[in-house]
């Protein structure tokens, strides 16, 4: 098995466990890690998966350079993102604010009334990140076949895992 294979596995378990605890769909949790990590080889910062920005909430940060689109323009900044221990810890604090955070909070509520996955990315993606391909990126990560052999297997391993 590769690495990336591996690092899904992973995240996938953590990701099957979060949505138990949480509702935070696996799909969305590892097609944003996948997306912003470049499937878990390159965090933004210590152990940050998410490209989550620093907030008032996080008590370690730093500083990266990172491309972000602005009026249309790729354009490369140095912004301040949050440093997490773990990947555990780094998917908590994602499934945290896709759950609770209040950008997220309609887009969440609508979900839980809904179930519909591809609203919530389309929702998500306009508040979480400036590409405007980004909602495409996350949908098409969410339905690889990969990503959702690794979810399968890992609702055997989870215990109290939902399907």
């Amino acid at each position: 098995m590769d690495d990336r294979q591996t690092r899904l596995n992973e995240v996938a378990r953590i990701a099957v466990d979060l949505e138990s605890k949480t509702g935070c769909p696996a799909q969305l949790l590892i097609a944003q890690w996948a997306l912003e990590s470049k499937w878990g080889a390159k965090p933004a910062g210590n152990a940050n998966f998410f490209g989550v920005k620093k907030s008032d909430r996080h008590e370690k940060c730093c500083t990266v350079s990172t491309r972000e689109v602005v009026n249309g323009k790729s354009v490369v900044q140095d912004l301040d993102f949050a440093d997490y221990d773990s990947l555990d810890d780094s998917c908590r604090d994602y499934a945290w604010l896709i759950t609770e955070g209040a950008p997220y909070h309609q887009a969440w509520e609508q979900y839980q009334k809904d179930r519909n996955l591809h609203a919530l990315i389309e929702a998500v993606a306009g508040k979480y990140a400036t590409d405007p391909q980004y909602a495409f990126l996350v949908a098409t990560i969410a339905g690889q076949s990969n990503v959702t052999q690794a979810i399968a297997a890992a609702r055997q391993e989870v215990p109290n895992a939902t399907a």
